[in-house]
């Protein structure tokens, strides 16, 4: 069984501000200052951001559930501004799905502003349809809520 959710954020900076925080190790990093107690810590297991780059998610204390994640960077598109990872242990994985994919874009609106579309696509045995009501999109859309706001209070500074 196959299943994706999606969500879509409208943010006040230009998408190429805004690819610029998503793409590679800045994103963790930002995770990290802005949404540590939330979403967990990141760190860098190997790689320099590329595609190949694995990370560590581990999950704030009192997180239900699996403590940690590790994904890995598949695809990194800098003329469509795509990224795209995939877990390989924990998270998800230790649920039982099978696949667990995110793709993030950054899509150009205007010059002024972009949209952050976060999808996640799963496969599941099919015998085992209870697990997709696991999956939320919540944590993607906060991170996009809340980077896009950081990168355009950043902005108005300047």
């Amino acid at each position: 069984m196959r299943g994706q959710q999606s969500v879509e954020t409208p943010v006040g900076v230009p998408a190429t501000i805004v690819w610029d925080a998503y793409r590679g190790l800045e994103l963790g990093r930002l995770v990290d200052q802005l949404l540590g107690d939330v979403i967990g810590k990141v760190e860098v297991v190997q790689g320099d951001g590329g595609v190949g780059t694995i990370i560590k998610l581990t999950f704030p204390p009192g997180t239900p559930g699996i403590g940690y994640l590790k994904e890995i960077f598949t695809k990194i598109d800098d003329d469509n501004r795509v990224k795209e990872t995939e877990l390989i242990e924990g998270g998800y994985k230790d649920l039982g799905f099978d696949i667990f994919r995110c793709r993030l874009e950054i899509i150009e609106k205007d010059a002024k502003s972009s949209i952050i579309r976060s999808t996640v696509e799963y496969e599941i045995d099919d015998t085992k349809p209870e697990l997709a009501s696991f999956v939320s999109i919540k944590h993607f859309e906060l991170m996009a809520e809340t980077i896009g706001k950081y990168l355009t209070d950043k902005k108005s500074i300047k």
